[in-house]
């Protein structure tokens, strides 16, 4: 689970437009990324894209069409993958597992019972990222002459990282872990702006670009970065589960009147007479020193310069192989090397 900050941001987000991001590197959190265009890019049945040989393409379509329209802004991606999970985070990735288990045969008997809207919405519970779907993900991003990056554990740790060392303007992502690990900017719905339709009520909502920044949070909640990860731990985070009855505005509440994690403890064990189901300590760790890599400017601005959209492999890849429209994809690509020109040749400092 993702830690609960939602009635905290709602406070200090602010809309912008893309066109405010013109010209900056935004580190994008692929994995979650992928996750939102497996989930909304559906059939009304809830089956994904697929093509002739039964292989999901749901994600290859929202990836290539979504980030060329991000390019044709001048923003520069930089997608960034999971590498191996924390230890701590193996209890939420079993519950997750079951919960997705649960969903598909929901899902199928849905199905068999005709019950589309329904349906719709256990196929996108059921929702899961495979070996194959990062794999081409990771080829079309290579082919659109899009750089990624391979991180060694925590894809938003990483992210975060980028974002302090200046390699990167903002993260981009959907969850709020971000902050946990010190990003000072924070992207929301960066591939998701335009109408979303809310399953079961038949009524859709605007989805606008936002944009967050952590001092603008912290100033907000009256507390420091530690503090806030502290929260974080109270409500519940991937790597534990929080304090049962305590929500965030219980926890702020705590946090504010704490000056060490053991007044933390030690306040939720005398008031509630509960403990962290994981090493409170292991888990500030995490998220204060997170497994990631140091990249360097020489190294960064190597990974973003020279790479260029390969039209002629796009359409093999995309059309020949997954069947996608050739014209629509043509139409793109070339639309994708018209805003990328001369990005090659751009040093890192253009970059950011």
């Amino acid at each position: 689970m993702a830690v609960d900050l939602g009635k905290f941001v709602s406070e200090v987000k602010k809309e912008i437009a893309f066109e405010d991001l013109s010209g900056k590197t935004i580190a994008v959190d692929a994995y979650n990324t992928i996750y939102q265009f497996l989930s909304i890019i559906r059939q009304p049945d809830g089956m994904p894209l697929m093509d002739s040989k039964g292989r999901v393409t749901s994600h290859l379509s929202g990836l290539f069409y979504r980030t060329t329209n991000l390019i044709g802004y001048r923003i520069n991606p930089v997608f960034v993958f999971d590498g191996i999970p924390p230890l701590l985070k193996q209890k939420t990735l079993e519950a997750r597992a079951s919960r997705r288990a649960t969903a598909a045969k929901e899902w199928e008997e849905a199905k068999a019972k005709g019950m589309i809207e329904e349906a719709r919405v256990h196929a996108v519970a059921s929702t899961k990222i495979n070996k194959e779907i990062v794999a081409s993900a990771k080829q079309l991003l290579d082919l659109m002459g899009v750089p990624y990056i391979q991180a060694p554990s925590e894809g938003e740790a990483q992210a975060a990282e980028m974002v302090k060392s200046g390699l990167a303007y903002a993260s981009a992502s959907q969850d709020y872990d971000s902050f946990l690990f010190g990003a000072d900017v924070v992207i929301r719905n960066f591939t998701l702006t335009g109408k979303r339709r809310i399953p079961k009520r038949n009524i859709t909502v605007d989805v606008k670009l936002e944009r967050i920044f952590l001092k603008d949070l912290l100033e907000h909640l009256g507390i420091n970065q530690k503090q806030l990860i502290w929260l974080g731990m109270l409500v519940g985070t991937d790597f534990n589960s929080g304090i049962e009855k305590v929500g965030p505005k219980t926890a702020l509440k705590i946090v504010s009147g704490a000056k060490t994690l053991d007044d933390v403890i030690g306040y939720v064990k005398g008031r509630y007479g509960a403990e962290f189901d994981t090493d409170p300590v292991e888990v500030e760790r995490l998220f204060e020193k997170p497994e990631a890599e140091e990249i360097g400017a020489p190294e960064f601005n190597r990974l973003v310069s020279g790479k260029k959209p390969d039209k002629a492999g796009l359409i093999e890849f995309m059309c020949r192989e997954h069947g996608f429209s050739e014209e629509r994809i043509g139409k793109y690509a070339d639309k994708l090397s018209d805003a990328g020109s001369g990005r090659g040749q751009k040093g890192i400092g253009s970059w950011l």
